[in-house]
């Protein structure tokens, strides 16, 4: 992911200075509103938007209010969920930041600490689903590193527009190893499998549920094989490879011209 040169400078001066300001409001141990300050700050400094224009406070949600919700072009795109920095991150908080980014219909929201940021994707299933996608800790990051930089250019404003998250989050539910895995199960590979032996050894006699099997039980470890991730990454196999299909079914068959029949005929 190329991240621009002038978001990097800019993470070069302001991560380091968030980091002495968020020791020492962990230090001071203060409240849940003086956190959203230092968070509303943290958006505009190191994430470059314009906390007058594109921050939102007490965002209003049917009845309830959302600590903040950053916008674009009047649009949420992300609702953040802030909690006093001398507190954990549990799962009930979780919970309550998903609630809101659902009744919204934004697609990732954000709790934080200040000190620790979890950003979690929304699934509009039925029930709703939600999963981490990434966490950043604000005190040991180097602002320095390509992995911080490139985590950090998320959730900036130059990356919106060009839908860094999105592209992040589809590339980390693809290649996996519960994808990899669903792949080497399915007929194709299999088929490659069961061909490539037969070359090895002709006389060799086997067939594709032999192989399965012994993918399964032999080969592939358990805990790739088992689980929503496991199932989730099954589906979308299957999905693609049907999709795949029906497309090669749908082609129409290529055109023969006069010459080319004549030509053939005369071979």
């Amino acid at each position: 992911m190329a991240v621009p040169q002038k978001v990097m400078d800019r993470f070069t001066k302001e991560v380091k200075r968030f980091q002495d300001i968020l020791k020492n409001a962990k230090d001071r141990d203060v409240n849940e509103a003086d956190t959203v300050v230092i968070i509303t700050d943290m958006l505009a400094s190191i994430f470059g938007y314009d906390k007058y224009a594109e921050i939102t406070r007490e965002f209003a949600i049917r009845g309830t209010y959302c600590d903040l919700a950053v916008k674009e072009n009047g649009a949420v795109k992300y609702l953040i969920e802030v909690k006093a920095i001398g507190l954990d991150l549990k799962e009930s908080y979780v919970k309550q930041a998903v609630d809101y980014g659902a009744n919204k219909g934004v697609k990732y929201v954000i709790l934080t600490n200040g000190m620790l940021w979890n950003v979690y994707g929304i699934k509009y299933d039925r029930p709703i689903q939600t999963e981490l996608v990434f966490s950043l800790d604000f005190l040991t990051l180097n602002p320095r590193s390509n992995d911080a930089q490139e985590a950090l250019y998320l959730l900036c404003k130059e990356a919106i527009s060009r839908a860094a998250i999105e592209t992040y989050h589809e590339r980390q539910k693809t290649i996996n190893r519960f994808t990899i895995s669903a792949l080497v199960l399915s007929g194709p590979t299999i088929d490659v499998i069961r061909r490539e032996i037969k070359r090895i050894a002709p006389g060799v006699k086997v067939d594709n549920l032999e192989i399965e099997n012994i993918l399964k039980n032999e080969v592939l470890k358990r805990e790739v094989l088992d689980g929503d991730a496991a199932k989730e990454a099954g589906t979308r196999v299957k999905k693609a490879l049907s999709k795949a299909a029906k497309s090669k079914e749908a082609s129409p068959a290529p055109i023969v011209t006069a010459s080319e029949l004549t030509t053939r005929e005369a071979v």
